[in-house]
């Protein structure tokens, strides 16, 4: 690997699976490049898109998950200077704090979470009360959820773009079927194969408004490679969350590709 990097002048290393801490830093040690590892490059990409306050307390949450285990390096080394015992050298000082302020970072954003899922959960009473059918779009990212959703559905103008992960905060909007018939649709976050544990459980705020839908509709970009190993990972991910027995009808699309 270190060979492949200076042959090919790379900047950067990204590996398509979650490293354990020690693994990364040795890597990076040995290449003496950025190295991200699968979980890190999603995490990175999610922050660039959150756009709505509960999105970004999300991806700040599994960032911060992320790191706890990975802080290390140079407090490593001078925890080391205090010989005797009894003695702590200024590094662990300075790891013990910089844990502690993450963990208290995490336990007010897991509180201000906590607080958007209780205002979602009343508004979804209030839609309940009302008696109309919500219906969610799930799928693989990259799918067209939002183009289905934009038009000819609701007209919403959800940012649209053939990149993955543009949707990560849910948009609920009023369709109308007819006279005197109506449902809420909602768009959501796009899944991916191997999601990381960290983002599902950052993120279930926002999944509930997919275990809670009568209907889901599963779209599907049939154009795509591995189309049946997209839509089992969609499943997968549907029971972690415990939508895994919902409705669903399954929607093929991109027939244009």
């Amino acid at each position: 690997l270190v060979a492949a990097v200076e042959e090919y002048e790379a900047d950067v290393v990204i590996l398509d699976s979650e490293l354990p801490p020690s693994q990364s830093r040795n890597l990076a040690e040995a290449v003496q490049r950025k190295t991200l590892d699968r979980t890190q490059l999603i995490l990175d990409i999610f922050a660039r898109r959150a756009r709505t306050r509960e999105g970004r307390l999300q991806v700040e949450l599994a960032q911060l998950d992320y790191m706890l285990p990975r802080l290390a390096g140079k407090g490593v080394l001078l925890s080391r200077l205090g010989g005797g015992i009894g003695t702590r050298g200024p590094g662990d000082t300075k790891l013990e704090t910089d844990r502690r302020r993450i963990r208290q970072r995490m336990q007010a954003i897991k509180r201000e979470i906590e607080h958007v899922r209780r205002e979602r959960h009343t508004r979804r009473e209030a839609r309940q009360r009302r008696e109309v059918p919500v219906v969610a779009l799930v799928g693989y990212t990259n799918a067209g959820k939002s183009t289905l959703f934009n038009a000819p559905l609701t007209n919403a103008g959800a940012v649209v773009s053939d990149q993955l992960f543009m949707t990560l905060d849910p948009l609920v909007r009023k369709v109308r079927l007819g006279p005197g018939r109506e449902l809420l649709l909602v768009d959501t976050v796009g899944f991916i194969q191997k999601l990381p544990h960290a983002l599902v459980a950052a993120f279930r705020a926002t999944l509930e408004e997919v275990t809670e839908a009568d209907l889901l509709l599963h779209v599907v970009d049939a154009a795509a490679d591995g189309v049946e190993e997209r839509e089992l990972a969609v499943e997968a991910v549907l029971k972690e969350i415990g939508a895994g027995e919902r409705p669903v009808v399954v929607v093929l699309n991109k027939s244009d590709q």
